[in-house]
């Protein structure tokens, strides 16, 4: 069984650490800021995946988050939604939670890679433009950051755009694990190296030739 270690992805351990793990960040779901008190817009609840556990975060028009529970990051991801929603988040169900759950359900048994559900997307106008852009990565194939910046026409820019790609709320709806090195080594994933490996080997199905483009 894997589990959080503190050392960052997953380490052998028992169902009670991912329960504290998990009890953590219900705390931080449910802590809301005085001034947000009543703005209960947002709605979160938990999708379960063969890989493990996800939040997912909406309101009644669109997603505004989905994240392995486990991601070091997904507390302070919670406390940015909030600031930058003006909404409070409350545990509950919304359509847009549905949908998402129904596609990902979809994803993990094969039958489609494709996500409609409407995406609420916070971030600066470049960061943006590289979620926007990642979206249009066929599943099954791997790009290197190098080459995600020339899409954009901005070749010198593969760490901005790393770090946007490190950024995004949307774990395998904005598929940023489909980003490698220029050499094609597995870099950084937010939710585990494994995981990122995983959900490559995964959609090998939607693509008989995948490979990496190069960053030229």
């Amino acid at each position: 069984m894997h589990a959080w270690s503190e050392e960052g992805g997953w380490a052998e351990a028992g169902s009670m650490r991912q329960q504290e793990v998990r009890e953590a960040l219900i705390r931080a779901v449910e802590e809301t800021p005085p001034q947000l008190k009543g703005r209960d817009l947002l709605k979160a609840d938990w999708i379960d995946t063969p890989i493990g556990a996800m939040l997912a975060v909406g309101d009644r028009h669109a997603l505004h988050l989905v994240e392995f529970f486990d991601r070091k990051a997904l507390p302070g991801e919670l406390a940015r939604l909030r600031k930058a929603a003006r909404s409070a988040i409350a545990f509950g169900r919304s359509a847009a939670i549905d949908k998402i759950e129904a596609e990902l359900a979809d994803y993990f048994a094969g039958r489609s890679p494709v996500f409609a559900t409407p995406l609420a997307l916070h971030g600066s106008d470049f960061t943006r433009q590289v979620w926007q852009e990642l979206r249009q990565i066929p599943a099954g194939i791997c790009l290197s950051y190098a080459a995600l910046a020339g899409r954009l026409e901005r070749p010198s820019a593969f760490r901005a755009v790393a770090r946007a790609n490190g950024a995004n709320p949307f774990a395998i709806v904005v598929p940023c694990h489909r980003l490698v090195g220029s050499d094609g080594a597995l870099t950084g994933y937010g939710g585990g190296i494994w995981r990122k490996r995983w959900l490559i080997e995964h959609e090998r199905r939607w693509n008989r030739s995948p490979g990496v483009a190069p960053h030229d």
